[in-house]
């Protein structure tokens, strides 16, 4: 394992500006990143997996994160599984207040406990500090806008329903 090569999980359901500032971030720290759009059980999904790859993709694209990003899923197995079969030796999560820490750190003593993998904890920019998944859900589920807390091609295939090229 690498603490060269991360991995930032999340549903990404879909991609915020918040996720894409992680990313960029993390990008800039490690030799290479996955992101990794990973199923989870607990959460009824607006979008398929395939098409958050597609939005993620595009989204770091077009924001010309620089660095070697890959983009991939995983819905089958643990998520050190996935980072112990890249070589990843840390996982790189967002934190926005004490709740998600208080949701992430069993976690990434759990994680650390099964493979030594670590966890990385990043702020986000403030601008982007209170946004989440759910609540674009909810805008753009009520027909509001939503461009301000999305990338834009989120933006265009939420508001087309279709991918944005």
């Amino acid at each position: 394992m690498s603490n060269r090569i991360a991995v930032v999980p999340g549903s990404f359901d879909p991609p915020t500006l918040g996720h894409l500032d992680v990313i960029q971030r993390a990008a800039t720290l490690y030799d290479q990143l996955h992101v990794l759009v990973v199923h989870n059980p607990d959460k009824a999904a607006m979008l398929p997996i395939a098409q958050r790859v597609s939005l993620l993709e595009q989204s770091i694209a077009e924001a010309g994160v620089t660095g070697d990003v890959v983009v991939a899923s995983w819905s089958m197995g643990l998520l050190v599984d996935y980072a112990t079969e890249v070589g990843a030796g840390v996982l790189v999560k967002g934190i926005r207040s004490q709740i998600d820490v208080a949701y992430e750190t069993p976690m990434a003593i759990v994680n650390r406990h099964l493979t030594h993998v670590e966890t990385v904890f990043l702020l986000p920019d403030p601008a982007h500090a209170l946004v989440s998944s759910s609540l674009v859900r909810q805008v753009a589920a009520l027909g509001g806008d939503v461009s301000p807390f999305v990338p834009s091609a989120v933006a265009r295939f939420l508001d087309t329903g279709a991918p944005a090229h």
